[in-house]
């Protein structure tokens, strides 16, 4: 299995959030063992919900495990390319825009954060400040020109 790309900033968000669900889940436990002294189950709202509530927090802990397990913490080194973890500034005629470069799991384009995987963040891996790529959209072709990597 490849490993799961992912920014040490990030990768220490997920830590800290499975730590946090360890311990909503014990109350989540608690809730729903008090739902069930309640008695009928079947027409028990608080029971469903608490139920449901429980069933959520398990299914972002194993989500989260994962991560963990299979994780692998980008360590970027500014070697004048871009690479996974770099911050790229780009520029489409007069708009400039920056991107950092993350895997998969981490990418958010609102956030200015794109897939290594995506068409963009593949064509911008290995080129250099200076350098131009064509992207090609079925809107037609977009240049751009990297003007800084950090």
């Amino acid at each position: 299995m490849n490993p799961i790309l992912f920014t040490k900033e990030k990768y220490n968000q997920i830590k800290k959030g499975y730590q946090e669900l360890l311990i909503a889940r014990k109350e989540a436990v608690l809730h729903l063992t008090k739902a069930r002294e309640m008695g009928d189950l079947s027409e028990n709202g608080y029971y469903r919900s608490s139920k449901s509530r429980l069933s959520s927090i398990d299914h972002s802990l194993r989500k989260l495990s994962n991560f963990i397990k299979y994780g692998s913490v980008i360590d970027f080194v500014n070697k004048g390319a871009v690479e996974i973890g770099c911050k790229v500034m780009i520029k489409e005629n007069n708009r400039s825009q920056q991107y950092q470069i993350v895997g998969k799991e981490e990418a958010d384009p609102k956030m200015g954060k794109i897939s290594n995987e995506s068409p963009l963040g593949k064509l911008l891996l290995g080129k250099r400040a200076g350098e131009s790529i064509e992207l090609k959209t079925p809107s037609g072709t977009i240049s751009y020109k990297i003007i800084r990597i950090e």
